[in-house]
């Protein structure tokens, strides 16, 4: 913050206060106005002189009266070079180029000149909570109020030398009370429209009245805001351009019930929130100002008094837009985008998402290309990921967040994209060249936790808000951050509306929410004495049920074709089970959905990275899935945290050789594809990237250089996921029935000696697909399963061993006719050849 200027301390030639009128006054000969024209001149020493040749101007001038001063490029400037530096400003004026003439008034003049008095005076305590940033009502004091005698006007301004009131033919120079307030009384019948003169050192600047404006929140909002049912809280809070009165500003506000002051500090006034209290509004807790002639691009944050006194600078909670860290101030900011997916959104919701294919590709931008931004990713990653065949990408966490290192999951501009890779209009950019390449836009969200940083959420204004105040509740045992209070109306509000605001305002398709089983257990990762049960004697964490319930209703039903995705690791009952819908536990379900299977991605994980002769003993780990299959609707994922932290890549899982690895790779892609369930596999495991991820270099690129020698390896295996997407799109036995057992029946799932796997996948229709999967490494000739009767031959569709995969090339290529030899437990049977370690699809030909 940059440290208050020093002032300058009352100009001893401007004691006397006076009203200046029109320049047809000044062509008066009366002896009297001679000194006082003399004294005047004096006093304008800062205001740019008004030459001959500008008198044209006067009329237009003084017509425009109302409208608010456009704020100067030189003034911008200076301020970002201010804060940039964080060095202390020399003076607190701005540059000449910046200054507005002064207009004079082209009305009539009175015969006589007003004398401004000293207006009744300024309360003690008023005056000391002003000076202390601890005033509820700044605007009770400030601005013009209708007195006895006429009408005072108050104003503070810190280290201004002059403040003078103008109003059409009157400028009526304020009376200097010292500490930067100024006052005066004029003898008037009502209020006027009137503006400022505040003179500085060198110039001066006319400028409207921040302390003369209604609020800017309705009584609804308000209403809405106490309930904790504004599903649109960023269109209240935050800061946000607008015109208010006719007059051009800002509208500022921030929930801080705790502070005793909020002031409102930025660039423009070189981070001393002195003149800029905010007022409160009432029991909502809500602190609100509107500041004319603030504009889009103006750096800001709230100067919160805390209960104890102390005071601390916070970004906004609701910003829109934020600076790139490490910098940490708010943005002024406003939507100018304008959007071409309309036709995406139109049929986003035509089929639900468990009953349509939906493969998706995730992506950790800051790092996919390194230094892309926004735009630039949306010339490249649209292009490759609809060549690969995904339906959807996931994004890690794009809001915005002070460390890298976190990957985004550490959030503390919720309502922001990060700044790293551009504006959020440019996020919009990518988010609609996505859609218009015919792709779906998920986004993780973290509505569990929030780091500490004492700029950001923590303790806001003094005391616990977004966080419980319970110690115990409020941290996070794992990752040294706060959990919100979930129980806090507010505090969910200020999620849900979070949730609803990434969906209607970035087009975003789907949520997939963080860490959902942190938040529903009390003693999720505590020891025994570290957690206090429910009121039931449980350990749910009702508060957090109640939210996720909340959340997934209001976004389905305010969204249409939006689909919610759970990372739950535990087996807690209905999560994807819709919230009215009560399950054994007495709950209703959470309202996803999807759920993220993390059972079967440990388990088959675990499989294949034993050696094929050790898989025998644990071929339960590749079946035992199918036990509850069906519980949920089911996302297979392969994350990024099954890729980094010594964990390895997906091939550098698998056990063997070079070639073994990477068949392993290749099979257990093939199975995975054809098991129910939705699929995610996380960037560079597509190309079979031999090296854990790192977010500070991003995938192997290089690994499909031509000038590499084993391109062709790695580009075999992204060929395969290509083809993999392709005939999964075009099949609906893969998809239609995720979440239906009768779309899947075991041919065999116990043939542990072999390493194999059978089973078919059925559509609506009742068509088929047959998927084997031989987890030896040995060729299998004519190995006999059992098949339905009713399919006369099938056809080899895929096989991940076929040679421009990278594999030897073993295949069924004629089709294969069923015998009539019972099989498995069916009345006919086919014999096929194995390849291994692979994976064959065969469809009815």
């Amino acid at each position: 913050m940059t440290p208050r200027p020093p002032s300058t301390g009352p100009d001893p030639k401007q004691k006397e206060t006076e009203v200046e009128y029109s320049a047809t006054e000044k062509n008066e000969t009366s002896e009297k106005k001679a000194p006082a024209k003399k004294r005047a001149a004096k006093k304008a020493t800062a205001v740019p002189k008004q030459a001959g040749a500008k008198k044209a101007a006067v009329k237009k001038a003084t017509a425009k009266k109302a409208a608010v001063p456009k704020q100067s490029a030189p003034r911008k400037s200076a301020a970002k070079k201010t804060t940039a530096k964080k060095a202390p400003a020399k003076n607190p004026t701005v540059k000449k180029a910046a200054a507005k003439t002064v207009a004079k008034a082209t009305a009539p003049p009175p015969t006589q000149p007003l004398e401004v008095a000293v207006s009744p005076a300024l309360d003690a305590g008023d005056r000391e909570r002003l000076l202390s940033g601890t005033h509820h009502d700044p605007h009770a004091v400030l601005g013009a109020h209708p007195v006895s005698g006429g009408v005072a006007f108050r104003t503070l301004r810190p280290y201004a030398r002059s403040v003078s009131v103008v109003s059409g033919a009157l400028r009526a120079q304020l009376h200097d009370d010292g500490d930067g307030f100024f006052s005066g009384l004029l003898p008037l019948r009502e209020v006027p429209e009137y503006r400022l003169l505040v003179a500085y050192d060198e110039t001066a600047l006319e400028t409207e009245d921040a302390y003369r404006f209604l609020p800017t929140l309705g009584e609804l909002d308000l209403h809405l805001i106490g309930e904790g049912r504004h599903e649109q809280l960023w269109q209240s809070l935050g800061a946000h351009p607008t015109t208010h009165q006719g007059v051009t500003g800002t509208r500022f506000a921030v929930w801080a019930p705790n502070a005793r002051g909020v002031r409102l500090a930025g660039a423009f006034n070189y981070w001393d929130g002195t003149g800029h209290p905010m007022r409160s509004l009432g029991s909502s807790g809500v602190w609100e100002l509107f500041v004319p002639g603030l504009g889009e691009g103006e750096l800001y944050k709230f100067e919160l008094t805390r209960p104890d006194g102390s005071r601390t600078l916070r970004a906004d909670p609701l910003a829109r837009r934020t600076e790139v860290p490490p910098n940490t101030s708010s943005i002024v900011t406003a939507s100018h985008y304008e959007w071409g997916d309309a036709e995406w959104l139109e049929h986003r919701a035509d089929r639900p998402v468990h009953e349509a294919p939906f493969s998706v590709y995730e992506v950790h931008l800051p790092s996919w290309r390194p230094g892309l931004t926004y735009r630039q990713l949306a010339d490249q990653l649209p292009t490759y990921v609809k060549d690969l065949g995904f339906t959807h990408v996931e994004l890690m966490p794009v809001a915005e967040h002070p460390f890298g290192g976190s990957w985004g999951y550490q959030v503390t501009g919720f309502y922001a994209p990060t700044a790293r890779l551009g504006t959020p209009d440019d996020f919009r950019y990518l988010v609609d060249a996505l859609h218009r390449a015919g792709i779906g836009v998920l986004m993780d969200w973290v509505p569990a936790h929030f780091p500490r940083d004492d700029w950001a959420l923590a303790e806001f204004d003094g005391r616990p808000l977004y966080e419980h105040e319970d110690p115990l509740r409020a941290a996070h045992p794992d990752w040294g951050t706060l959990e919100f209070d979930f129980g806090r109306r507010e505090v969910r509000n200020f999620l849900v509306a979070n949730a609803v605001y990434w969906c209607e305002e970035f087009h975003i398709d789907g949520l997939r929410v963080d860490a959902v089983a942190s938040m529903l257990y009390l003693d999720y990762s505590r020891e025994p004495g570290q957690w206090v049960p429910n009121e039931h004697g449980g350990r749910e964490n009702l508060d957090a049920v109640a939210f996720l319930q909340e959340m997934n209703a209001t976004v389905y039903r305010r969204s249409p074709g939006v689909v919610t995705i759970a990372e739950e690791s535990t087996a807690w009952d209905g999560v994807t089970r819709p919230t009215h819908h009560r399950g054994p536990g007495g709950f209703g379900g959470l309202g996803f959905g999807l759920k993220w299977n993390m059972g079967w991605m440990h388990d088959s994980l675990e499989y294949m990275q034993h050696e094929p002769v050790h898989r025998k003993y644990h071929h339960h780990e590749m079946t035992f899935s199918m036990v509850y299959a069906y519980s949920e609707n089911y996302v297979l994922p392969i994350s990024h945290d099954e890729v980094v932290h010594g964990k390895r890549s997906l091939v550098s899982k698998m056990p063997g050789d070079w070639w073994q690895q990477r068949a392993n790779h290749r099979a257990y892609l093939g199975f995975m594809w054809a098991h129910p369930g939705k699929q995610l596999l996380f960037m560079g495991q597509e190309f079979a990237q031999g090296a854990e991820w790192s977010e500070a270099h991003g995938p192997d690129w290089w690994l499909l250089a031509s000038a590499y020698g084993a391109e062709a390896d790695h580009r075999g295996v992204r060929d395969l996921v290509r083809d993999l997407n392709a005939v999964y799109r075009a099949t609906p036995s893969l998809w239609q029935l995720d979440t239906d057992p009768s779309g899947f029946q075991w041919i065999v799932g116990d043939a542990a000696e072999d390493n194999m796997l059978a089973f078919l996948r059925f559509d609506a229709e009742g068509s088929p697909l047959l998927a084997v999967s031989n987890f030896s490494p040995v060729v299998r000739h004519d190995y006999r399963l059992g098949v339905p009767d009713d399919v006369p031959a099938w056809h080899e569709t895929l096989n991940t061993d076929a040679a421009r995969y990278g594999g030897g090339d073993v295949t069924n290529p004629d089709p294969v006719k069923p015998e009539p030899q019972a099989w498995h437990g069916r009345p006919a049977s086919i014999r096929l050849t194995l390849p291994p370690l692979a994976t064959v699809w065969l469809r009815p030909a």
